[in-house]
């Protein structure tokens, strides 16, 4: 003990034991190291293993989260897509001109034998058979088959559909006939000295009385004249996207009422006979 109080009150006093102090802790540094190395061993475990546990459930959060983002990117692409048709649609009205309901598609036969869709508006909504079907781009075709509730529409390149047309550059006029493939349409009666080439569009001709005129058709593709045969061998590719469009627009001509669109319009009442009057 006095040994220890002496030291202690000549490292105070005097400083003398620093070079001691500074020896010894250069030789213990080892001893110290390895004590504490258990205890710094034991808390990097630890801390790489809460390290790991967070880094997992961070990835999993990330990945749920990753996965519920492609999920609503996904909807607003298609709501992006629906809005787009919607906007195609409604400029298409607009050019139209006349009364237009927007039905969507609820079935499709797209077999070469028969070519139909089955839209949601029916005689409830006031269609009827042979009204006029479009889409955001051209003529789809005309209702065949109405209920209360849907209504059947024959699409342009069915077998049995015949559309009037003409040429929108030099007006002529023609027929095309459905040839049974979605993204082809047959002129079957033009001659072979006919004024038409490839790249012409062909639009409504209003002949008929089914289509009003004026609506594009479709774009010839094809024209082959072969000689010793009476009529050329005419193409044309329809404009609208039958096998891709989810929305259809039902026309009816603006000077029908659209309560009762299948109805004529009633004649108006004879005018009185005028009686002359004259001035006092």
């Amino acid at each position: 003990m006095i040994l220890s109080i002496l030291l202690m009150v000549m490292d105070h006093r005097f400083h003398q034991t620093e070079t001691l102090r500074s020896t010894l802790s250069v030789l213990t540094y080892p001893i110290q190291f390895l004590a504490e190395t258990p205890s710094n061993i034991g808390s990097w475990v630890m801390e790489t293993l809460q390290t790991r546990r967070e880094l997992q459930q961070s990835n999993q959060n990330l990945h749920r989260e990753n996965l519920k983002l492609k999920a609503e990117l996904q909807l607003v692409a298609a709501l992006q897509a629906e809005n787009e048709r919607l906007r195609d649609l409604l400029g298409s009205a607009y050019k139209i001109g006349n009364r237009v309901l927007v039905a969507e598609l609820s079935a499709m036969d797209l077999d070469p034998f028969r070519q139909q869709i089955v839209v949601d508006k029916g005689s409830r909504s006031g269609v009827f058979e042979g009204q006029a079907v479009l889409d955001a781009h051209a003529v789809m075709g005309q209702v065949i088959h109405v209920s209360p509730l849907n209504a059947t529409v024959l699409l342009i390149t069915d077998v049995e559909h015949a559309l009037p047309v003409q040429v929108l550059r030099n007006g002529l006029r023609t027929i095309a006939v459905g040839s049974g493939r979605i993204n082809q349409l047959e002129m079957p009666y033009l001659p072979n000295n006919a004024d038409i080439r490839s790249d012409d569009l062909l639009v409504t001709s209003g002949l008929g009385g089914k289509f009003p005129p004026g609506y594009p058709v479709a774009r010839v593709t094809e024209v082959k004249r072969q000689p010793g045969k009476p009529f050329a061998t005419v193409l044309a590719r329809p404009l609208a996207q039958l096998d891709r469009t989810r929305e259809a627009l039902l026309v009816w001509e603006v000077n029908v009422p659209p309560e009762f669109p299948e109805e004529e319009q009633q004649p108006a009442p004879a005018a009185l006979p005028e009686t002359e009057v004259t001035a006092p």
